[in-house]
């Protein structure tokens, strides 16, 4: 089980002040987004051990995590809670869906893009056109460009199955690249087309339309003729429904603060005069480092970084000039191709939301310092409960997760004086063991580790094993014999879980001597031992359901050697499906094109086992 959310912790570092916050579940989702006048009391409300409404304590049965975004009034909170909600849709808002959040036409980032109608966050890789009014401009938009530009509209699932030409193929609204039915240059035009339009610049996609309607009107088909001025009579008046956001009020505002060697950039992502969203970033610092290199090494990366997709707004409002701005401002410009404005002195309603950044930099900074100051707090308690006469500047843990044996994945997380170091994270796929043997799985995860270290690796000064005294054994064993010729080695700790598997029950092993012992519940070292071991259950399981998702999703016949992925569209496309592919024997398989009468046998034997 995961640790419990540690609220008196949390509370201790949250500010009086009005503001707006959002509600994590274990998995990172956002389950709620509230406002407050004074975000200490509030928050403190959820907490009580006296909760009377059953919608309140389901809702903090699941909380994980909570971010806090402070505002300079009750009312900006009120307005910032409504984007928060609108772009989060969280389970336990009370969520008016037709009217406080808008729909997009999303052009997909696929080898064959699609159109789609989209609500909500936008999540999926891809253009956005929009917002519309309503869903049903949208609908209306996707039916009428449908007969126009013969791209898919369907979801990515039954894309991927087909084997041959769908409806939409035969009635000429689709031109079926799921079975190579027009080629990837062909289709390639027709979206940039579809594109051109939905951006408004639709001078050539009319111009194209026209030169067919006339063609038609030529050739006497008058009917093909009428059905074209039709299409662009409608599109015209489909373009007039389309909301397209002003660029009037588009703006990022970045606040920063740095005390203490953290740095944090907070940016207010303004569109149309609104708080579309906001975001920190806490970029890693060198010491001693001046905030003017900080400001300018950050704008840079941040700006000039072509794999981050963002939308570039012409006004940028900085909380500090630097030397750098006049040359970095060029540099956008040059490289992005847009105009763009970075300012530093500004009034009125932009230095309000300049000041909102601000407070928000300096209060995430200030947070984030007194969760550094507990977590070495932490391995100070740790390292007296074990009597340890070193600092602890490493620790790793292992966990092991399948389901039924099946999809096996060991995880190994690592922990430093900061906390978790998630760019030292590792899973190894198990493979060549008994299904649902975990010794073996766990044998092969730690050999796996420490198969080639020397002095010079990363050595862990802890190694917790997830799981009882046989799978601390099989470890002890490994390390044992990988540091036979290393003078220093992990120290080896079995977590056992406790009576009904809860929190602060646990019984903690030495792994030389096998000794058992305990912490106390209440304990900064056992919440520091529990938070590793839940990190690496949550690692473990998340690369466990990842594998398996993709083994189901799997067709038998990749595992085929010499069965490429044009020789697996041929079989299904001229046998029908999977299943008749099974079933089909030698000769049968022979006659698919591109099947040799040696590589038919192999195939029918490997089916067939």
């Amino acid at each position: 089980m995961p640790v419990q959310f540690d609220s008196a912790l949390f509370l201790k570092s949250v500010s009086s002040s009005p503001g707006v916050y959002r509600m994590y579940d274990a998995d990172d989702v956002v389950i709620y987004v509230g406002k407050a006048k004074d975000l200490k009391k509030r928050l403190t409300s959820y907490f009580r051990k006296n909760l009377v409404h059953i919608k309140t304590k389901a809702l903090v049965s699941h909380i994980n995590s909570i971010d806090v975004t402070v505002t300079h009034s009750e009312t900006d909170a009120l307005l910032l809670e409504n984007d928060y909600i609108k772009q989060y849709m969280p389970r336990y808002n009370v969520l008016l869906r037709d009217d406080k959040s808008y729909p997009y036409i999303l052009l997909s980032n696929h080898k064959h893009p699609r159109l789609a109608y989209h609500r909500g966050p936008k999540r999926d890789k891809g253009t956005y056109f929009g917002p519309y009014p309503n869903g049903g401009a949208v609908r209306e938009s996707l039916h009428l460009m449908q007969k126009i530009f013969p791209i898919r509209q369907c979801d990515d699932l039954y894309y991927k199955s087909r084997s041959r030409p769908c409806l939409q193929y035969q009635i000429g609204r689709c031109s079926a690249p799921c079975v190579d039915k027009v080629t990837s240059e062909e289709y390639e035009a027709q979206v940039k087309l579809a594109s051109l339009f939905l951006k408004g610049k639709n001078q050539q996609v009319m111009i194209e339309l026209v030169s067919k309607m006339e063609t038609c009107a030529q050739s006497l088909e008058y009917e093909k003729a009428a059905s074209y001025r039709d299409q662009i009579t409608a599109l015209r008046r489909v373009a007039e429904q389309q909301e397209v956001l002003s660029s009037t009020g588009d703006m990022d505002v970045i606040g920063a603060y740095y005390a203490s060697g953290v740095a944090c950039f907070h940016l207010l992502f303004i569109r149309n005069g609104k708080i579309f969203g906001s975001r920190s970033y806490y970029p890693s610092v060198p010491a001693q480092t001046d905030m003017d290199e900080i400001f300018s090494s950050f704008m840079i990366q941040f700006y000039l970084n072509g794999d981050s997709q963002r939308t570039l707004p012409k006004e940028i409002l900085l909380s500090h000039s630097f030397d750098d701005l006049p040359q970095l401002e060029e540099a956008i410009q040059a490289a992005l191709d847009k105009k763009v404005e970075i300012k530093t002195s500004v009034r009125s309603e932009r230095a309000n939301f300049l000041r909102l950044a601000v407070t928000n930099a300096t209060n995430a900074v200030n947070t984030r310092l007194s969760h550094k100051n507990t977590v070495e707090q932490r391995f100070l308690l740790l390292e007296e409960a074990l009597e340890m006469t070193t600092r602890i500047q490493r620790m790793e843990c292992f966990d092991i997760s399948h389901t039924m044996g099946e999809s096996t994945v060991a995880s190994c997380v690592v922990f430093n004086r900061e906390g978790p170091n998630k760019a030292d994270y590792r899973r190894y796929n198990i493979n060549g063991i008994t299904p649902g043997d975990d010794y073996a799985a766990m044998k092969q995860a730690i050999t796996r580790r420490f198969d080639k270290i020397d002095k010079t690796g990363k050595i862990p000064d802890i190694l917790f094993i997830d799981g009882g005294l046989g799978q601390l054994r099989i470890a002890q064993k490994i390390v044992d014999e990988k540091f036979a010729n290393i003078d220093t080695a992990p120290l080896l700790i079995g977590i056992a879980k406790g009576e009904g598997r809860k929190p602060g029950l646990e019984t903690l092993i030495y792994g030389e001597n096998e000794l058992s012992f305990s912490i106390a519940a209440d304990s900064g070292a056992l919440h520091l031992i529990q938070h590793i071991r839940d990190e690496s259950h949550r690692f473990a399981i998340t690369g466990h359901r990842n594998k398996r998702q993709k083994t189901r999703n799997t067709s038998t016949l990749e595992s085929i050697a010499g069965v490429g992925p044009k020789r697996r569209k041929a079989l299904l496309q001229f046998l029908g499906g999977i299943q008749e592919v099974k079933g089909a024997s030698v000769v049968e398989l022979a006659k698919v094109p591109g099947i040799s009468l040696d590589m038919a046998q192999t195939i029918h034997d490997s089916l067939r086992g």
